[in-house]
C-alpha cells in the first residue's frame, strides 16, 4: 500500500520584461557592495518583506525573500545584457507547498509593489512549472526499463543525489529522469535521501502533518524500510508552457496549467514490464496511476479542456471559409457585370485571376509586404 504525503507545485519561474527603478537600483547596489565587504548577505526592508541581497551577479543583483518567498534576479539597467529579461522570479518550493499558485501570485504582486516596480501583464512570461507528488512506498525502486517515453527521449538513471551517471554499477538506484527541462521532463527520485542529505527537514514536517491527519504515526527517517518516500515530479519548460499552451501570465496559469500537465502525463508512463515485446501493452504501475490521479484531481479547476492551438486553428479555418465565400460571391458578381454566362464562367475565372495577379505585381507596395500586413491583422487567438 502506498500513501500520498504531499502534492502540489514544486517549481515556478517567471520573467518580466521591465527595468527596476533608479531608486531601487541604488539600494541594491549599496547592499551588494556591503555584502561583498562583509562576506554575508545584506538585508533591505520593504514593508513586511525582507529582501536579502547577495554578493553574486556580475551584471545585476541576486536576491531572495526567504524560504517561503522567491529568488529575485534583477538586471542592472545601467549594464543590461541585451535581449535578457530585466527581472527573473524563481519561487521557492516551501512557499509553493504551503501557499500554492494563489500564494505565489500574492507574494509576487505585493513584492513588486513594495519594490516600486511598474509592470503590465503583457510583460510577464512563465518559463518553468513543476508539479510533484510525494508517495510513501518503501517497497518501490525505480526501474529504467519500466519507463515508456516518446522515441528519442533521453532517460537518465542515477545513484546519488548529485549524480548524473547513466549506469548504476550495482548501487541502489535512487532516481530516474526522462526528457529535457526546457521542454518536458519527468523525475522519479528518492525524496527521503534528499531531505536527509540536504537537511530539508521542512518536508518531514509537511509529511507528518499528512500522516497525523490520516490518523497514522509520524515518519522516522532513520528507518528507511518504513519511511522511504518517492517523489514523482513533472517539469514543464517554455516550449510547452509558452509555445504549445500559450501560457504567459498568472491568469493563463489558472486557466490552462492543468491541461499542460495532463497532456505531459499522457505522453509518458511508468509501467510493470512483461515479456510482451510491445511496451504499449504493458500495464500501468500502481504508483503511476496514483500520481496521474492526484495531478488530475488537484488541477481539475485549472483545465480549459482544449489546446489554445486548436482554438486558433478552428478560428483560422472559419475565417478562411468566410473569405472564400466572399471571393466566390464577388467573382459571380463580376462575371454578371461582364455578361459572362454560367457555361463560360470557368474560363472567365481563370483569365481574370491572371489579370488580378498582374495588377498585384504592378501595385506600388510589394506583395510580400501586403501579405505580411494582412497576416499581422489576423492574429486569430
Amino acid at each position: 500500500m502506498a500513501d500520498i504525503l504531499h502534492s502540489g507545485f514544486d517549481g515556478l519561474k517567471f520573467t518580466i520584461q521591465t527595468d527596476i527603478p533608479d531608486a531601487f537600483r541604488a539600494q541594491l547596489a549599496s547592499a551588494k557592495e556591503h555584502a561583498k565587504k562583509s562576506f554575508a548577505d545584506s538585508q533591505l526592508q520593504f514593508g513586511p518583506f525582507t529582501l536579502s541581497v547577495t554578493n553574486k551577479g556580475a551584471r545585476g543583483f541576486t536576491t531572495h525573500t526567504g524560504d517561503f518567498g522567491a529568488v529575485w534576479l534583477f538586471q542592472d539597467p545601467q549594464d543590461r545584457i541585451q535581449n535578457n529579461p530585466g527581472i527573473t522570479v524563481d519561487f521557492r518550493a516551501f512557499g509553493l507547498a504551503t501557499g500554492g499558485l494563489a500564494g505565489a501570485e500574492q507574494h509576487f504582486r505585493a513584492c513588486m509593489e513594495a519594490f516600486g516596480i511598474k509592470y503590465v501583464e503583457t510583460q510577464l512570461r512563465v518559463t518553468r512549472a513543476d508539479f510533484a507528488v510525494d508517495i510513501l512506498a518503501p517497497w518501490f525502486e525505480p526501474d529504467r526499463e519500466a519507463l515508456v517515453v516518446p522515441p528519442g527521449t533521453r532517460v537518465t538513471e542515477y545513484t546519488g543525489v548529485a549524480e548524473t551517471a547513466t549506469v548504476s554499477s550495482g548501487a541502489r538506484v535512487i532516481g530516474l529522469r526522462a526528457g529535457a527541462v526546457a521542454n518536458r521532463q519527468l523525475a522519479i527520485y528518492d525524496k527521503r535521501a534528499e531531505v536527509i542529505q540536504q537537511k530539508k527537514m521542512g518536508w518531514l514536517t509537511i509529511w507528518n502533518a499528512a500522516r497525523e491527519e490520516a490518523g497514522k504515526p509520524p515518519l522516522d527517517l532513520s528507518d528507511r524500510d518504513k519511511s522511504q518516500v518517492w517523489r514523482f515530479e513533472m517539469r514543464l519548460g517554455s516550449k510547452q508552457l509558452r509555445n504549445k499552451f500559450e501560457i504567459r501570465d498568472w491568469q493563463d496559469l489558472q486557466d490552462v496549467i492543468g491541461d499542460a500537465f495532463t497532456d505531459a502525463l499522457g505522453r509518458m508512463r511508468y509501467c510493470v514490464p512483461t515479456p510482451d515485446s510491445n511496451r504499449a501493452r504493458w500495464p500501468t504501475h500502481e504508483l503511476w496511476s496514483r500520481f496521474e490521479g492526484v495531478v488530475e484531481n488537484d488541477l481539475m479547476a485549472n483545465c480549459a479542456g482544449v489546446l489554445p492551438s486548436d482554438v486558433i486553428q478552428a478560428n483560422r479555418a472559419a475565417k478562411m471559409r468566410e473569405l472564400d465565400a466572399q471571393l466566390a460571391g464577388l467573382f459571380v458578381t463580376r462575371a454578371a457585370m461582364s455578361e459572362v454566362t454560367a457555361e463560360a464562367f470557368p474560363e472567365f475565372l481563370e483569365s481574370h485571376v491572371e489579370a488580378l495577379l498582374r495588377q498585384m505585381q504592378e501595385h506600388p507596395v510589394s506583395l510580400a509586404d501586403r501579405i505580411a500586413k494582412a497576416g499581422a491583422k489576423y492574429q486569430l487567438r
